[in-house]
């Protein structure tokens, strides 16, 4: 068995693999690389067995998105550490070490995320992780580096190793047995928040995620779905909800849930005041979808969900009413973010 294997998730991304892919070989001594191809109908499967033949390539069925995408390509990947890398990252030197010293020394530690820049601005961090991801009660996630559309210039302000709530699926480490014991991710997501809800199930069960800022990768972010896409959107709005039914403790499950989706109801005026109608019909078109599909996802509960799964109540309120725009600003005083 490997010890760490690093796997690229590719549909139609041959440009992206010509870029980013060359770091991945020349910084990813002692790994076995793969790409795990979603039928793709470019000639990237060509193009890596001619230019890099030292990869390995695992052929999916169909495009199952990222969810289904990865979970059937892990099934055929022996590694004790798998590292998840979208096809549009750039590592850089040593950023496996850090990584696998924390997996050696701290056995609790079940997933890792490295620390996330914009690699088009390599001085700021990259909206998709950041410096690690928290949830408020309502299920928004933010990270530190990153609330909503308010991105940080790293200025070694989260230069600290701490526990998650979330890590961010753009650079997501996962030991091998953890993920298969979880099931994977929720394939009924297909791509967006599945990573949140495989660390919110994994944090139910005992597990910790960490940040290792030791480790530095840098994202382009929305190479497949770009911010603006009102699919994105979508998926964004209905996997939140679907995770709020799967994970929320019992008590207040269903409160919570009517508040967020009138908070949902709240960004969907919000777009359509600024004439993004597609966004405002992404989200009720996720509320539909979420009708259809919630008493499914009630029945994947399982008997155990943690109490205090949020840091702070409503981030939407801190951000928009309150005006509080960066991490240190709402968290200088809150000393429950572990070391």
């Amino acid at each position: 068995m490997d010890k760490i294997a690093v796997v690229i998730l590719n549909w139609n991304g041959v440009k992206l693999l010509e870029q980013f892919l060359p770091s991945v070989i020349q910084y990813s001594e002692g790994a076995t690389i793969y790409v795990a191809d979603n039928d793709s109908t470019d000639n990237s499967i060509a193009f890596i067995a001619e230019q890099f033949p030292t990869v390995k390539i695992v052929k999916n069925s169909g495009n199952h998105g990222f969810a289904k995408g990865y979970n059937d390509a892990l099934q055929h990947i022996d590694a004790e550490i798998y590292a998840l890398v979208n096809s549009d990252i750039e590592v850089t030197e040593n950023w496996l070490q850090p990584i696998l010293d924390t997996f050696e020394k701290e056995h609790q530690t079940a997933i890792i995320q490295p620390k996330i820049l914009d690699f088009k601005n390599k001085e700021y961090f990259e909206y998709a992780g950041a410096a690690g991801g928290f949830i408020d009660k309502y299920g928004f996630p933010f990270c530190r580096g990153r609330i909503f559309d308010t991105i940080e210039k790293d200025n070694g302000q989260y230069d600290t190793n701490i526990e998650l709530f979330w890590a961010s699926g753009a650079c997501f480490f996962i030991r091998k047995n953890i993920f298969h014991e979880l099931e994977g991710f929720d394939e009924s997501f297909f791509a967006h928040q599945e990573e949140i809800d495989l660390c919110w199930r994994a944090a139910n069960e005992g597990h910790v995620i960490k940040y290792n800022y030791q480790s530095v990768v840098y994202h382009v972010g929305g190479a497949t779905l770009q911010q603006g896409n009102p699919k994105k959107t979508y998926l964004n709005f209905r996997n939140s909800l679907l995770m709020l039914v799967k994970n929320l403790p019992s008590k207040g499950l269903f409160f919570v849930i009517f508040f967020r989706m009138v908070l949902d109801g709240i960004a969907g005026v919000r777009f359509l005041i600024q004439g993004k109608f597609g966004h405002t019909f992404a989200i009720l078109k996720a509320h539909f979808s979420f009708y259809c599909l919630s008493l499914k996802h009630l029945k994947k509960r399982k008997d155990f969900q943690l109490q205090q799964y949020y840091t702070v109540k409503s981030i939407v309120f801190l951000y928009y009413i309150k005006k509080l725009t960066l991490f240190k600003e709402i968290f200088n005083s809150i000393q429950n973010i572990k070391n």
